[in-house]
């Protein structure tokens, strides 16, 4: 292509190659939105020909993790209390998921920033920014509450509980307690808003080469969080009801409009990730949870642009097996520690080193070597986490992802 003095110009003003507008995508949750899949459960991906070529997009050449050329990220984290919050940033790779106390550092695990990135990154002219604000163990009804959700009051059960005699999860002083929930409320939304001002304010800072003349473009954002809200009896009582979660639906919409509102874009396109924990064959609580993390996507005001991604399907069932085989195992061990009158050490005469071989043997008998060695390569944490199975978190992200993608 002849290229004359005017056309010079022209790519002379437009600035950096890249001088599409800034694709923007915020991710938020709890800790499956932090992320605790360890990256040396990758080599179970490949073991499934349908996901081998996912983990093909996961690796580089030298076997490491891939390095986005496009894509980068602002990981804004801290421990569960929300003390001592810091920022990891750079090109997105994997290392951006669950990070404990050290929010600059490495941890060595994926959530699904990693493959929504790396799907995003392959399918966009446009470079990308991710900005993720997580912490573990936290609810929508208190930590995420937004304002117009207006402040945490107690129901009616709650009321009947807290003031009626002292007992098991009833609050010792309550004029204390109500202050600290004051406190708490909205404390979280309030964090999650202010470093994405703060990241936008300077998308430089994260994103080399970014030309404000090219400006950036607020393309969605991921919701995946619900472990606090679904196992909360007080907040959400009448077990085993229909509609017993019909507040969460409520307080996630107006958890839509109001991110909308303040990050000023009001049709952002937005995805739920409903939680998966379980599989598709939950209780009828968690089911009745999943269908409240849902409802939002049904109103007719979010026709278009909220997605409801169910995750239960990406949940692995036979590293599920070996689990329950191993919370047998740990049943077990508490038996003997408490001399449990049915178990072996009743009369509490074992010795440690006749309880551990006991327990060895125990475990023996119930989890094969194969099964113990599947368990190692495919699964890095507890069943609230997805079992830190770096599958599970690999396809969550490029659903959430493509779910983006096809609105476009």
């Amino acid at each position: 292509m002849k290229i004359t003095s005017l056309s010079l110009i022209t790519l002379l003003l437009a600035g950096p190659l890249h001088a599409k507008p800034l694709k923007v995508f915020i991710l938020a949750g709890q800790s499956n939105m932090e992320g605790h899949a360890k990256v040396e459960t990758f080599d179970y991906i490949g073991d499934d020909p349908a996901t081998a070529p996912l983990l093909k997009m996961m690796r580089g050449a030298d076997g490491k993790p891939s390095v986005c050329e496009r894509a980068w990220i602002s990981y804004f984290t801290g421990p569960y209390d929300g003390s001592a919050n810091g920022e990891g940033i750079g090109k997105l790779t994997a290392g951006y998921g669950a990070r404990g106390d050290h929010p600059t550092q490495d941890g060595g695990k994926i959530g699904p920033e990693f493959t929504f990135g790396l799907t995003m990154d392959a399918a966009l002219e446009e470079p990308v920014l991710i900005i993720k604000t997580a912490w573990g163990g936290k609810s929508l009804h208190t930590d995420f509450r937004p304002p117009s959700a207006g402040p945490y009051q107690l129901n009616d059960y709650q009321k009947k509980l807290y003031y009626g005699p002292p007992g098991h999860g009833v609050p010792k002083d309550m004029d204390v307690w109500l202050a600290e929930k004051k406190k708490d409320t909205g404390r979280f939304y309030g964090l999650m808003i202010e470093h994405v001002k703060r990241v936008l304010a300077d998308p430089a800072r994260v994103v080399p080469g970014y030309n404000p003349a090219q400006g950036y473009e607020m393309a969605g954002f991921v919701w995946l969080q619900g472990f606090n809200d679904m196992v909360d009896g007080h907040v959400y009582p009448d077990h085993g009801m229909p509609g017993r979660f019909d507040l969460y639906s409520e307080w996630l919409a107006h958890f839509i409009r109001d991110v909308r509102r303040d990050v000023g874009a009001p049709k952002m396109p937005f995805v739920i990730g409903v939680l998966g924990v379980g599989g598709v064959h939950a209780d009828k609580d968690t089911i009745e949870f999943r269908k409240a993390m849902a409802a939002p996507a049904a109103l007719p005001e979010f026709a278009g642009n909220v997605f409801a991604v169910e995750t239960a399907p990406f949940w692995s069932d036979e590293l599920d097996a070996i689990d329950k085989k191993r919370a047998k195992v740990a049943q077990m061990e508490h038996f003997l520690n408490s001399k449990h009158k049915d178990h072996a050490n009743a009369d509490g005469m074992m010795t440690e080193e006749q309880k551990r071989d006991y327990l060895k043997k125990y475990e023996a008998e119930i989890i094969t070597p194969a099964e113990a060695a599947l368990w190692k390569r495919g699964a890095s944490n507890a069943g609230y986490h997805y079992l830190g199975c770096g599958k599970t978190f690999a396809l969550m992200g490029r659903a959430f992802a493509e779910a983006l993608i096809q609105k476009r």
